[in-house]
């Protein structure tokens, strides 16, 4: 009579590695982490130098908006277009593996489909995490000691060590969000485009928008409530505060994971 075992199901943290051994090995995760860190600490350099070196040409509102929040200004040109590359990233974290075939593999390793797509999700959001602290951190030293002379900031002003740990939060909430579209639509072109248009076009066409209500639909975008976070101080035009804009952006990106499980578990690799 012949015994048939079953083999073992992979532990959660034997999941994390293989995901970690995956994401590291694959090219443009490294490509991408260099291009973060150039694009946010070198627009961060050359945008607050600019500033500095025009101060007494610039009006009176915009440097006035400056002292009120030297960190939004440091921080905002930076953490917008490098949120670009953390965009593309969060895509190929999964649609690589669609592009490829690899998903198959990883599906036939772990049948359950909803660990595996956490231990992808755990990964990436740690590593974004990290990167995105450390590029925040010297980002933030380079601006301040470019404005110094104008806007003099310090980690120990209010809200500004909660502003500059904030924008790794909210880098590593993106990241997740853009895996979540990825996992959706499961075609890189796809799900890059569609994440642009969600991160950059729907505010800009949001803001247009008039009224009170039109003011609430651009602050409850995704990308408008996150980057709240990376704010010492909330704006007079802002309806949430920092951490409930984060709030707002975590529950669009839960929504997103969500259904990316659901359609991840009801559809054929």
């Amino acid at each position: 009579m012949t015994t048939i075992t079953q083999a073992p199901r992979a532990r959660f943290g034997q999941l994390l590695l293989a995901e970690w051994t995956k994401l590291r090995s694959v090219r443009s995760t490294i490509w991408s982490l260099i291009a973060f860190v150039v694009v946010s600490v070198g627009l961060t350099s050359l945008i607050t130098w600019l500033i500095a070196e025009n101060w007494n040409q610039a009006n009176a509102a915009d440097r006035a908006a400056t002292v009120a929040d030297p960190v939004a200004t440091i921080l905002g040109t930076g953490l917008y277009f490098g949120q670009l590359v953390i965009c593309v990233l969060g895509v190929l974290a999964i649609s690589a593996e669609y592009s490829t075939g690899t998903i198959r593999a990883s599906l036939l390793a772990v049948p359950r489909r909803l660990p595996m797509l956490a231990a992808k999700g755990v990964v990436l959001a740690l590593l974004v995490l990290v990167v995105g602290e450390l590029v925040a951190l010297g980002s933030f030293f380079a601006g301040a000691a470019l404005l110094d002379e104008h806007a003099p900031v310090a980690l120990s002003d209010p809200g500004v060590a909660r502003a500059v740990t904030g924008a790794g939060l909210y880098l590593a909430v993106l990241g997740l969000f853009s895996m979540a579209v990825g996992a959706l639509l499961r075609h890189t072109a796809g799900a890059v485009a569609a994440i642009m248009g969600i991160v950059f076009v729907l505010p800009i066409i949001a803001n247009f928008l008039p009224g009170s209500w039109g003011q609430h639909v651009y602050n409850y975008l995704p990308s408008v409530s996150g980057a709240m976070l990376a704010q010492a101080r909330q704006a007079a035009d802002q309806v949430l505060s920092p951490w409930q804009g984060f709030g707002v952006c975590c529950a669009w990106t839960a929504l997103l994971l969500t259904a990316a499980f659901i359609l991840l578990k009801k559809r054929d690799a």
